[in-house]
């Protein structure tokens, strides 16, 4: 059984950690801080076997060259020859076997060109989603056109109902609160934000989240919805669902 558990890092990144209950070796997910993950490895006596990297920003790879030098770990990511340490670099349709899982690599251009995400079929279906979907939001764009990553979304939105989608960022909160206001008519955005609060207010992660239930509260994933196109209209073009999002994500840098 593979779990996936959230190491807390900096000021508000999770960094993934892989574990099969049978094995010490794990793998972790865009760690851009060695230090929390070498404390956990360290406490629980576990071994770093393999790295994944879905992008270049320093809050994703900061720990790389730390934990390299200390574990020798495999590292795995995106086609970007800026991002020292890779061993394997790979591209859309590729695939990667992680602690007896499949990933598949999904390229996500939109937050940055060189973005990727993994996704491993199976029960339940996992999708490391680094900064390109949150729960209740989406990555910012700093790289890539509002087409790039309305495209990545739809050929997320594609994915099974159950995926669980394990995030980078804790900004569940905020999304929502933006949520609220670019879907004002749809009342299971205020049910989960309470839902979420009550979760924060405990110290605990809101993620991962499930892809149907983003498909519920997710104003980026339902461009097509009335009530979100009629409460993007007052802030932009809402002709169409690229026009929507585009609308959107403008509204939501400066919500």
């Amino acid at each position: 059984m593979l779990s996936v558990l959230p190491i807390p890092a900096l000021s508000d990144n999770y960094i993934w950690l892989l574990r099969q209950d049978t094995s010490n070796e794990v793998a972790v997910v865009d760690p851009g801080d060695a230090r929390p993950v070498i404390e956990l490895l360290e406490r629980e006596g576990l071994t770093l076997g393999t790295i994944l990297i879905t992008h270049h920003h320093h809050d994703h790879t900061g720990g790389l060259e730390a934990l390299i030098r200390q574990y020798r770990p495999r590292v795995i990511g995106p086609q970007n020859p800026d991002i020292v340490g890779i061993d394997e670099r790979l591209a859309e349709g590729d695939e990667c076997h992680v602690l007896g899982r499949r990933f598949e690599v999904l390229e996500m251009p939109g937050h940055t060109l060189d973005h990727i995400a993994f996704f491993a079929a199976g029960i339940p279906p996992l999708l490391l989603a680094g900064d390109a979907l949150f729960s209740g939001g989406c990555g910012r764009l700093f790289e890539g056109t509002p087409e790039q990553m309305h495209a990545s979304l739809a050929k997320l939105a594609a994915l099974p109902d159950e995926t669980l989608i394990f995030a980078a960022h804790e900004y569940t909160l905020a999304n929502l609160r933006f949520a609220k206001a670019a879907d004002p008519d749809n009342p299971a955005i205020g049910a989960y934000l309470e839902e979420c609060q009550r979760v924060r207010d405990q110290d605990k992660p809101t993620l991962p989240t499930q892809l149907a239930r983003e498909r519920q509260v997710n104003p980026f994933l339902r461009t097509e919805q009335p009530g979100v196109r009629n409460a993007a209209s007052a802030q932009g073009d809402t002709t169409t669902s690229l026009a929507t999002f585009t609308t959107l994500r403008a509204w939501k840098d400066r919500f």
